[in-house]
C-alpha cells in the first residue's frame, strides 16, 4: 500500500469520514492545508451525493491537479477502475444499504480510492 493510502486509512481508523480521509491525505496534492481539505470533503460524506464519498474525494483531487481536459481523462479512468473492483460507485450499493448485502466496507473503499488516486496522480 502506498504511504498515502496508508494515511487515508489512518484518517479514517480516526473516525474522518470517508472522504475527509481520502482529501486530508491527498490536500497537497489540491493546493489546499489539511483543515481545508476536511472542511471541503464534508459535502461528500457518507454519500450525500449519491456516491462514494471516498471517489468523490478522489474526483476533487484529480480536478484540483489537472487541467479540465486531463482532468476528465483521469476522472474517467478512475471511475472505471475503481468500478472494476468494487462494482459500483453508488454509496448506497456499496455499502448494501438497499439490498442488505455489502459490496465493499467504507475502509476498503477509502484504501481502493487512495490508491487508485495515488497511481493516477504520477
Amino acid at each position: 500500500m502506498s504511504q498515502k493510502a496508508e494515511n487515508a486509512v489512518n484518517y479514517h481508523k480516526q473516525f474522518y469520514p470517508c472522504s475527509a480521509a481520502v482529501l486530508c491525505a491527498f490536500c497537497a496534492d489540491a493546493g489546499m492545508n489539511e483543515k481545508d481539505a476536511r472542511a471541503a470533503a464534508m459535502p461528500f460524506a457518507g454519500g450525500k451525493m449519491g456516491k462514494c464519498g471516498a471517489v468523490l474525494a478522489a474526483e476533487y483531487v484529480l480536478g484540483k491537479k489537472f487541467p479540465p481536459e486531463e482532468a476528465k481523462e483521469k476522472v474517467a479512468e478512475f471511475e472505471k477502475r475503481f468500478t472494476e473492483m468494487n462494482r459500483t460507485l453508488m454509496c448506497k450499493e456499496l455499502k448494501g444499504s438497499l439490498t442488505g448485502k455489502p459490496i465493499r466496507s467504507c475502509r476498503g473503499c477509502v484504501t481502493d480510492a487512495a490508491e487508485l488516486l495515488d497511481e493516477l496522480l504520477k
